[in-house]
């Protein structure tokens, strides 16, 4: 080493070089340091002492650089931390990006959708005695209608159960596929009845209205007001009929001889007991044929031929 180098003692750098500004100094002579005082004198207390750099070791020339490039690096833990955290803002990112998309393309599960229900052609179940009931058979060539059912028909048993209520019988009719055909027991004028009926689809269902609405022929006209009639009880029966009470004037009831009052029980052959098959049946009777309407004017039964009209 030449002689009268001087070093800083903090930096490690010889005076003059890098960033070596201090003027507290070490003069190396033969070899080993020589303290020097702030002037750059070498003092008397401490001829041989021994310069200590920043880590604690002996000074020696490019000793402090070496320690700064070592302080500016980050040890194993720090970059272990910096990388998990690189990892799990990464997934994060990935994961707010690619759920969506998936969520998107992937197919919808859901549950199977109900087997198609069928459909036995009468207006609506409700609780009857002994069963259950209902207004009128609809659509003209419906299930009930080619069964021979009519409105206010009581149904005891369905397809082999016995049927209580309007939920038991609905639930029944749900679980029959469609085009089976079962076994129907009923109650009509208080006695026990059997049929056999054939369920339908909707699809069929909906085509049969569809058919009698757009019928060429049109639909039946009365004359009378199907608002103004009520069920009623035959007296020494156990016959229902249904009673008008306003018949239009110079139309076809009207003209036939049909009276305010009188209890219409058969319509063109076929038992009437609520207000609703009654109408029914009008409309669906053709125009301008003659049908035979059977009712009760006080204890006389009467059948009169009514030629119809056309709404």
């Amino acid at each position: 080493m030449p002689l009268g180098l001087r070093f800083c003692r903090n930096c490690g750098f010889r005076l003059g070089e890098g960033s070596a500004e201090y003027t507290k100094t070490e003069r190396f002579e033969n070899g080993r340091p020589v303290n020097l005082a702030d002037n750059g004198t070498a003092s008397s207390q401490q001829p041989f002492a021994t310069a200590y750099g920043i880590s604690g070791g002996p000074m020696v020339p490019g000793a402090g650089r070496q320690v700064a490039k070592r302080a500016k690096k980050m040890s194993g833990m720090t970059w272990m931390f910096i990388g998990l955290l690189i990892f799990f803002l990464s997934a994060a990112a990935f994961t707010a990006i690619v759920t969506p998309i998936r969520r998107a393309v992937a197919p919808q599960i859901s549950a199977p959708p109900p087997p198609p229900r069928a459909y036995v052609g009468v207006s609506s179940f409700e609780d009857g005695e002994g069963g259950v009931t209902f207004d009128n058979v609809e659509p003209p060539g419906g299930p009930a209608d080619k069964a021979e059912l009519v409105g206010g028909d009581v149904i005891t048993s369905f397809d082999g159960q016995v049927v209580h209520d309007d939920d038991e019988m609905t639930a029944l009719v749900q679980r029959t596929p469609i085009g089976k055909v079962v076994d129907v027991i009923y109650i009509r004028d208080g006695e026990p009845k059997t049929t056999k009926l054939t369920t339908v689809s909707k699809e069929d269902f909906d085509r049969l209205a569809k058919d009698f609405r757009n019928r060429p022929e049109g639909r039946g006209l009365f004359g009378f007001d199907d608002d103004d009639t009520e069920r009623v009880p035959i007296p020494g029966t156990k016959i229902f009929g249904v009673k008008v009470n306003d018949i239009s004037q110079s139309r076809p009831a009207d003209l036939a001889g049909v009276k305010e009052g009188d209890i219409i029980i058969e319509f063109d052959g076929t038992p009437i007991r609520t207000p609703e098959e009654l109408s029914s049946r009008v409309i669906r009777a053709i125009p301008y044929s003659t049908v035979d309407v059977v009712l009760m004017r006080g204890a006389e039964k009467l059948t009169i031929p009514v030629k119809m009209g056309k709404q």
